[in-house]
């Protein structure tokens, strides 16, 4: 298989995070912004809807969006629970990711980080998304006061996909993560998991 992959991304990390985890090989493309290899990508067409990441399998077939490579990925492993509620569970998370936590989390990290955004750090924008992302973090942190993870009782997909961009969500996106102890232990026990690679490895 062969990842085209942004490495600054948190969707084409929690793909990367996953394929470690599970010993996974395959072959990788960098396709940062603003570089040589993203502009050829989009030319040759590796990219379906036009982003990182994509998958190519060996067979030719092309599979994009992190959560549905995931998915793809996922399926057989430990990693989707066989339980029907549990699985339907983490199906839950990962269309929050993507729908709420995504596009505010990511978002005010992306607009700090890349030069390109760098027109959108007004105030106003910034404290906003501030708010709004706390009370997300304030939701996962709700479901992890009451258990260790998002879904069901052991580990899973869901965590994976959330953990991407929360694991930096201080750093990069200036959010203060004092407030939520059972989420800074969360991010604890993916981090000290057999595999482990970090978002810059």
């Amino acid at each position: 298989m062969k990842l085209y992959s942004m490495p600054s991304s948190g969707n084409s990390y929690k793909v990367r995070l996953l394929m470690a985890l599970l010993g996974q090989s395959y072959d990788r493309v960098d396709v940062e912004y603003n570089t040589d290899a993203l502009a050829e990508a989009h030319e040759s067409g590796a990219l379906p809807f036009g982003k990182a990441p994509a998958l190519h399998l060996d067979d030719g077939r092309v599979l994009a969006e992190s959560n549905a490579i995931l998915t793809y990925l996922g399926e057989g492993s430990r990693f989707i629970p066989e339980d029907r509620f549990a699985r339907a569970q983490m199906l839950s998370w990962m269309f929050w990711e993507q729908n709420q936590h995504e596009g505010v989390i990511a978002v005010r990290a992306a607009i700090l980080c890349y030069p390109h955004r760098a027109h959108e750090r007004t105030q106003e924008t910034l404290d906003a998304l501030e708010v709004r992302g706390h009370v997300l973090l304030g939701i996962m942190e709700q479901r992890l006061e009451q258990a260790d993870w998002l879904a069901g009782d052991t580990m899973s997909l869901a965590d994976i996909c959330l953990y991407a961009y929360t694991h930096t969500a201080d750093t990069r996106g200036g959010y203060d993560l004092e407030p939520f102890p059972a989420l800074r232990r969360w991010l604890d026990r993916i981090a000290a998991l057999d595999g482990y690679v970090g978002l810059d490895a």
